[in-house]
């Protein structure tokens, strides 16, 4: 496979580049806004040049511009040619399976998200001032997946509106669940607890008291006071997470150096010291303009809720400090539902080359879009707010 790095092939309009750092960060940036930090220039050209995702890891850029006829950057997508489908968090191993068992060849495929980031955002990135631009990389992404002969095109964690558009123009639509905390305009935790039943708030109280007694101090840092020392300590956690999981460290040290660097004031680092000073756990964060995005956590030694602490409670004093509407936790994790994350819909599109293969998988998707609305029912039945609350 090709390492893309020289990759400027015309599709009308449209160009496929094979390096973020081929297209100037003001450039993309106009196009992605400042709602959400991982679809930025300085997130996605990390992971590039810090060496996590590329052809060598199974992630080869092939990121979808438009330009005017001056040469203006008018719309864009963050777009990878795979070879697996692993650090996606939307599942297709079955499918692959399926197609490759009938005879087909699933890989390579086209994936357009952000590497490693099970976290919402628009996908489809364009200039306010360009109301046509969204259409045109709809049509600009399969025609892509034609030249490029994948077997299918997939676009992870949309933002609704995005998602219906897609739907509209014939991608096959999915969803998902996550768990959510949203802020109802409470001014502090214990005006977060007081809406919770009155179970869950004795648990949640118990819980926080249990790590105040173990006399372990907690600092949120972000900006210039996160140093290189919190990041080897941060890496050193998130590879003993990583290896426990019995899954791939796709996010090298030079990574978190680089957006450490590049977007220091985008990041909420939750470190964790015992008595002498060490560090002992980590919880990370990205700070969007109204979400604080849970990432990644790691510990150096178990301490009884400790991780409740970090990673759910703390974010939650964050966000309501910094009067953000939500903090989205990431993937899976049915325990955030009663320390108050709520089920939340997440949203993909997919564009299968096969028809047969299509039709097969819509199907199939027709009865998970079932299951999983039964699902998160579930929850909200048994959620943790009281009753009017």
């Amino acid at each position: 496979m090709p390492d893309g790095s020289d990759l400027n092939e015309e599709l009308s309009t449209v160009r496929l580049v094979g390096r973020m750092a081929d297209i100037a960060p003001k450039n993309w940036d106009s196009c992605a806004g400042s709602d959400n930090p991982f679809t930025s220039h300085a997130f996605l050209s990390a992971l590039e040049e810090s060496g996590s995702a590329i052809p060598e890891t199974g992630w080869t850029p092939r990121h979808l511009v438009i330009e005017n006829t001056s040469g203006r950057l008018e719309a864009c997508a963050p777009m990878y040619l795979k070879s697996h489908s692993h650090g996606e968090y939307v599942f297709d191993f079955g499918w692959a399976e399926a197609y490759e068992q009938a005879g087909g060849r699933y890989y390579p495929k086209l994936l357009v998200g952000v590497p490693f980031t099970p976290a919402t955002g628009s996908r489809l990135l364009t200039l306010k001032s360009n109301p046509a631009g969204e259409p045109a990389l709809m049509a600009g992404l399969t025609a892509a997946a034609r030249q490029l002969a994948v077997s299918s095109l997939h676009i992870n964690f949309l933002p609704p509106d995005q998602w219906q558009g897609l739907k509209e123009t014939g991608f096959l639509a999915r969803i998902g669940c996550q768990f959510h905390w949203t802020n109802r305009d409470y001014e502090s935790f214990d005006d977060f607890i007081k809406a919770l039943s009155s179970r869950k708030r004795k648990a949640i109280r118990k819980e926080r008291e249990k790590v105040a007694r173990s006399k372990i101090k907690i600092t949120a840092l972000t900006g210039k006071d996160i140093r290189e020392n919190h990041w080897d300590s941060f890496y050193r956690f998130y590879s003993d997470t990583i290896a426990r999981k019995w899954a791939y460290p796709y996010l090298t040290r030079d990574f978190f150096s680089l957006i450490g660097q590049s977007m220091s004031e985008k990041i909420v680092m939750v470190m964790a010291e015992d008595e002498t000073g060490q560090h002992v756990a980590c919880a990370l964060n990205f700070l969007g303009n109204d979400c604080l995005f849970g990432r990644y956590w790691g510990c150096a030694e178990h301490h009884d809720f400790l991780h409740f602490e970090l990673c759910y409670y703390r974010a939650i004093d964050y966000a309501i400090g910094a009067k953000l509407d939500r903090v989205e936790a990431g993937a899976q994790g049915r325990h955030k539902v009663q320390r108050g994350y709520l089920p939340t819909l997440t949203y993909s599109a997919h564009w299968l080359t096969d028809p047969h293969f299509s039709k097969a998988v819509a199907n199939f998707l027709d009865r998970e879009r079932v299951e999983t609305k039964a699902e998160i029912k579930a929850y909200m039945e048994n959620s943790p707010y009281a009753k009017g609350a």
